[in-house]
């Protein structure tokens, strides 16, 4: 990263909420394509937000939708509310949206209540590590910023675990808040990762550390990105070896797999880095984010931008009222 006049925290704030918006339609048409896929397209190495593959020019994903769930119910309910949380999921689930993750369809619809849903899934199933709670949580990890490291750490991982049964997607989870967390602030969150890694489950650590290390990069990987390990790890890989927002989202989305996720997350933390300036004109004009379940709504940037800004003035007030969430129940464990 380049030194530059530093963003205001209302820059970093909504640079955050778009960057992982953009990110998440850039990588949207690429998904599941090989290495390479998007210096093929665009030799310049930036791109458009071109759609393709079902996907509308400047479309968001699963990712950004359930995302702006997760903010919406946070603003709306004055703060973390589980089973809120879950129930929005679920109407969204019931919305036929063009896409959504095995493991958390089969979660949102197996009719087992919020606080067992998960947990049972992963009784049955034995993995439930994938990135599908670490592809929506820009918005809880702007509103939880203020609230300091533990406490957004358990915030992140409480959310987790609605979706996600194995405790390896909630530390992953936790390490972004944190992540997050310093890039408002104007520190760099590379450098935050040695302090969140110490808030990391003792059993979880030594794995998160190896992806997480400086000299990790994705040929490294030895599970595909569409896993919480590779995700988070090749979001700072991307981070770490460019020096803009619009070229650490390129070199995420090149690394082919699960584009749309990997650049959502990247884009969540370059955009909390570089601030909203950085999101070029003509990937914020075309960008929409349709709500499956929710009648025609459609946000558009300066709806993110909004959202942005109200999660990050009430994410304030809250911690200021000293009430952090609880910890994540022992019946989620089991």
């Amino acid at each position: 990263m380049t030194d530059r006049e530093s963003p205001s925290r209302a820059d970093r704030v909504s640079g955050a909420v778009v960057g992982s918006a953009v990110g998440d339609a850039l990588g949207a048409p690429f998904e599941f394509g090989a290495p390479g896929v998007f210096t093929d397209r665009f030799p310049d190495g930036v791109g458009t937000l071109c759609g393709g593959g079902g996907w509308d020019p400047g479309e968001a994903t699963d990712d950004t939708q359930m995302a702006v769930l997760v903010g919406e119910s946070l603003l709306e309910q004055d703060g973390l509310d589980p089973p809120d949380v879950f129930d929005r999921f679920r109407r969204w689930a019931a919305g036929a949206p063009k896409d959504i993750g095995l493991q958390t369809e089969d979660v949102l619809t197996n009719g087992e209540p919020w606080d067992l849903a998960a947990a049972l899934h992963f009784q049955l199933n034995g993995r439930a590590a994938g990135n599908g709670s670490l592809m929506r949580a820009t918005t809880s990890g702007v509103y939880f910023a203020h609230a300091g490291r533990a406490a957004t750490m358990e915030a992140a991982r409480r959310i987790a675990a609605l979706t996600h049964g194995d405790r390896a997607a909630w530390e992953g989870t936790a390490v972004f808040h944190e992540l997050i967390r310093a890039a408002l602030r104007g520190d760099d969150p590379l450098g935050a990762v040695p302090g969140a890694l110490d808030e990391v489950h003792a059993d979880h650590r030594t794995r998160w550390a190896t992806v997480l290390a400086p000299d990790w990069h994705p040929g490294l990987a030895t599970e595909f990105n569409g896993a919480v390990w590779p995700c988070l790890g090749t979001a700072l890989w991307a981070l770490r070896t460019t020096d803009t927002l619009e070229r650490a989202l390129a070199a995420a989305v090149d690394v082919g797999g699960d584009t749309d996720t990997v650049a959502a997350v990247t884009g969540g933390l370059a955009g909390a880095v570089y601030g909203i300036g950085a999101v070029p004109g003509r990937w914020r004009t075309p960008l929409h984010v349709p709500l499956p379940g929710y009648g025609d709504r459609v946000l558009r940037t300066a709806d993110l931008i909004t959202l942005a800004d109200r999660l990050d003035r009430q994410g304030e007030q809250a911690a200021g009222t000293g009430d952090p969430p609880r910890s994540v129940s022992p019946e989620m464990y089991t």
